[in-house]
């Protein structure tokens, strides 16, 4: 994993901002900030996340869909982008959000083989992490609030 600093910034249309509030017997929770939205979308866990990300994704066209993406019946999934979606939040008011126990922006760049792959910065420590797929950016996320869990004891 590489890691990098000043990572403070959304960078592309389909930035989110992950608010986490509480850990309950690790299950996360908090609000999830995309700038097609005015208001945080609540979440309880990881595939709260998950979905609502590739509702946004699919909406906005970006990333594209890899080629072999089926659902579980298998299926090939087809989208259509939404047209008409306007930014209501500015990178500035995204990163303005925080939560209480970590706050993180995830830059998905590709979905492919049926997962992300890009980048997340834990803003608290102004690290960044290219992560190749879904269950290494939930690692990274719950890595980062362990960490912080074991700092605030």
């Amino acid at each position: 994993m590489a890691m990098g600093t000043s990572g403070r910034y959304i960078g592309t249309p389909n930035g989110i901002v992950l608010c986490v509030s509480r850990n309950d017997n690790g299950m996360i929770g908090g609000r999830l900030y995309h700038g097609y939205s005015a208001e945080g979308i609540p979440f309880r866990g990881y595939e709260d996340i998950i979905k609502t990300a590739e509702t946004l994704f699919d909406a906005l066209g970006f990333p594209c869909r890899g080629s072999g993406d089926r659902d579980i019946y298998g299926q090939i999934r087809r989208t259509e982008k939404k047209e008409g979606m306007t930014r209501v939040m500015s990178d500035e008011e995204l990163l303005g959000q925080h939560g209480d126990m970590g706050t993180f922006v995830i830059r998905v760049q590709h979905r492919q083989h049926s997962s992300w792959q890009g980048r997340v910065t834990y803003l608290d420590q102004d690290q960044t992490v290219y992560f190749r797929s879904a269950l290494e950016l939930i690692k990274i996320i719950d890595s980062a609030l362990d960490q912080a869990g074991k700092t605030e004891d």
